[in-house]
């Protein structure tokens, strides 16, 4: 439940504060008219993501085993892919996020109603449509509906919740710091719901290694148990892992991390050049 909790306060996050950036800078700057356009772009953006968390559910349970497996693996290592993406540009674009979503703002203030929807459907869409996948995958990983489901409601409550605190100047977050932490968080789910994905394509029989074992430790962690599946919800753990699962989390985890925790190029000093001494 932790794991898709942050799921959907990131997601949800990042896709209330447009919208409340869009409401500020329209009521600020007196066209309090034009937020109807805002919250129908908003309330499409939300149908789409149902739509297409649904259309996922639906179109894998009309599949054979072996074809469900293999669908719910690769969709498994495409939302692995949304997440890393996300968790990398959020990082170094949360410093200047205001300033460039105002600049969409006014550019689309400037056309029309029209691209105000658009705008509101399209940072509200990609969010969901990310939050669809990466829950519909954790839910494969995990083997349970509810609290998966349960936790990224929660998240997008929490979401809206920061973000009208913030809009009404009641709260002020420091979201380059925010966003590190739960990006470095978020680093071990997907890698959990990676090695899930790489577990799905062995069912599959398209990647081999399924009986190569890397640990069973099932007499000692049993999966029904509590701490069995907490460690499932949280990391995905399985206590029966082959090698090619515990090879992809140890390289995702260790590469991307790496990555992530990086210095930036802005905040790298180049060192001053010490004046010598004159020879005259």
């Amino acid at each position: 439940m932790f794991a898709n909790y942050l799921i959907g306060l990131r997601e949800g996050l990042e896709a209330a504060l447009v919208v409340s950036i869009l409401i500020a800078y329209l009521i600020k700057s007196g066209r309090g008219d034009r937020l109807r356009p805002i919250w129908a772009g908003v309330g499409a953006a939300v149908a789409l993501s149902l739509a297409f968390g649904a259309l996922l559910t639906f179109t894998s349970s009309q599949l054979s085993f072996q074809a469900q497996e293999f669908f719910g693996g690769a969709l498994s290592i495409i939302a692995v892919g949304f997440v890393t993406w996300m968790i990398f540009w959020m990082r170094r674009a949360a410093r200047q996020l205001s300033a460039s979503l105002r600049s969409r703002v006014e550019a689309a203030v400037s056309v029309g109603a029209g691209a105000l929807a658009l705008t509101a459907a399209i940072a509200v869409g990609r969010e969901g449509l990310e939050t669809s996948l990466f829950l519909w995958a954790a839910i494969q990983a995990s083997g349970q509906t509810t609290q998966p489901v349960i936790g990224a409601s929660l998240g997008l409550l929490s979401a809206v919740a920061l973000s009208y605190l913030i809009y009404r100047g009641a709260l002020r977050i420091d979201l380059a710091r925010f966003f590190t932490w739960t990006g470095a968080a978020l680093i071990v789910v997907a890698a959990g719901v990676l090695a899930a994905g790489v577990h799905d394509l062995q069912e599959a029989a398209v990647l081999p290694g399924l009986n190569s074992l890397a640990f069973d430790v099932s007499d000692t962690i049993a999966p029904n148990s509590w701490y069995g599946a907490l460690l499932r919800g949280l990391l995905n753990f399985t206590p029966v892992t082959t090698w090619a699962q515990a090879i992809v989390w140890v390289l995702y985890v260790s590469v991307v991390a790496a990555l992530f925790f990086r210095p930036s190029t802005s905040s790298r000093r180049t060192p001053r050049s010490t004046p010598q001494p004159s020879t005259r």
